[in-house]
């Protein structure tokens, strides 16, 4: 999809996939009835997603996480150990990956080689089920469905997370 603008759409990207997302619930659920001119006879078509190419930054757009600042992290979410350097005022993530190292792996007990002389024995939290994603999300409020280029302040209850994703409508 090239979406016809000189900027970055950012918060607003629900705006142009919102009629693609349409068009492929209704080739997946309703289906299309086509005619195959090679053989001169109609199927009924349907469609999937199979998959998408993203960066980080499209990833964030299309789930609606912020990925700057001490909650940048979609894993962590609010449990971060992410922190703001004294000088100069950037988060900074050193030390918080290490609890999806094994229990036993050498680094969780490396004093010198990261940051402020302690052993980090904290687990990994246990990774959402779909119900807990869907829980959550129904927290936030509904997507403008706006063609302006104004700025939407739809903001969420929990940090780090700006409005309900497109997807899950």
């Amino acid at each position: 999809m090239v979406i016809p603008s000189l900027s970055n759409p950012k918060r607003l990207i629900d705006v142009y996939l919102e009629p693609l997302i349409e068009e492929l619930w209704n080739l997946w659920h309703v289906a299309i009835l086509t005619r195959d001119s090679a053989k001169d006879e109609t199927f009924t078509m349907c469609a999937a997603l199979m998959w998408t190419v993203n960066g980080l930054s499209a990833y964030g757009m299309a789930s609606r996480w912020s990925f700057v600042g001490i909650m940048g992290c979609s894993v962590c979410m609010k449990d971060t150990r992410a922190f703001y350097l004294q000088n100069g005022r950037k988060a900074c993530y050193f030390d918080c990956h290490k609890q999806f190292l094994p229990p036993d792996h050498p680094y969780h007990r490396n004093k010198k080689a990261f940051t402020k002389n302690q052993v980090e024995m904290k687990v990994a939290s246990p990774r959402l089920t779909g119900e807990q994603i869907r829980d959550w999300v129904e927290e936030f409020s509904p997507v403008l469905k706006c063609r302006c280029h104004s700025r939407t302040n739809t903001r969420s209850s929990i940090s780090g997370q700006r409005k309900k994703h497109l997807l899950l409508e």
